[in-house]
């Protein structure tokens, strides 16, 4: 979880160097094709001039030639800033591109407890077959193997237990701070002003009014949605789709409103009426 404040500080206090979340607005420009002059052509019946200055993440289906492919878009006032990983990821490397994850995928975590959770449970089901077999050795195999397999289920169930852990914010999310949680759900039982933002990889449940910018599935997780009791965002995204304030539907304006990412349909608001 990172809570940062991007309010104008005394430079002679501030760190060197400090990470937190900020949305980037960029297109992802989808390859079918390595021929740049079919490229180029579609280029420029898409764009109506070469100064549109746009960031763009490339997402080929084919091998490129990435270096000449960047030299193209450079010239049609694209701005390539990375690609999607696959075919391009060691050219991509070469050049020092960022390598985003494809759609779906996770940014693989590191469960600190995994290990000793594993451990403790593979510790606990053999204390408990041992005892078993002190206690009585004539016990039938049957139910050796059902006391085992009571135990593997247990320890399966305590360590899926450790896999997600959401987490609660009960302060107002004021404008310039931007709270970013990786792991689980990101609960805000309190508001989210206007010029801030809340960001996790899972689900997001905002409980006050949502304003400013709202993202859930940041790494990609289609599953993700959004939660809101008064929805008024500036901007929402889910799994990478995102929708700015003046193309939200009307009617879920300080509505309680659910946000979901639907595959051919993009971004799906469903306003959740009380019963």
């Amino acid at each position: 979880m990172t809570i940062s404040d991007t309010g104008q500080h005394d430079m002679t206090s501030q760190p060197a160097i400090t990470f937190y979340g900020k949305m980037l607005t960029f297109s992802r420009l989808q390859l079918s094709t390595d021929d740049l002059p079919a490229i180029e052509a579609h280029l420029s019946d898409m764009l109506s001039n070469k100064t549109s200055q746009i960031p763009v993440i490339i997402d080929s289906s084919v091998e490129q030639d990435l270096s000449a492919l960047i030299e193209l878009l450079w010239s049609w006032g694209l701005q390539p800033i990375g690609v999607v990983t696959g075919l391009l990821d060691t050219q991509a490397r070469a050049q020092r591109l960022a390598i985003f994850p494809a759609d779906g995928k996770r940014i693989e975590r590191i469960v600190s407890s995994k290990k000793s959770v594993t451990q403790l449970s593979q510790t606990s089901a053999e204390k408990t077959a041992d005892a078993q077999v002190q206690e009585d050795n004539s016990v039938d195999d049957t139910v050796k193997n059902k006391d085992n397999s009571t135990a593997d289920i247990s320890a399966e169930t305590l360590l899926s237990s450790e896999h997600i852990t959401s987490m609660i914010y009960d302060q107002l999310l004021r404008s310039g701070q931007s709270i970013n949680h990786v792991g689980g759900d990101l609960i805000l039982t309190n508001s989210v002003n206007s010029g801030a933002e809340a960001i996790t990889d899972n689900s997001l449940h905002v409980y006050g009014r949502a304003q400013g910018r709202l993202v859930a599935g940041a790494t990609g997780d289609k599953d993700a949605r959004i939660f809101c009791q008064v929805f008024n965002p500036s901007l929402v995204s889910v799994a990478g789709t995102y929708c700015l304030r003046d193309n939200l539907p009307e009617n879920t304006i300080d509505k309680p409103v659910q946000v979901r990412f639907v595959e051919g349909e993009g971004l799906v608001f469903t306003v959740m009426e009380s019963t």
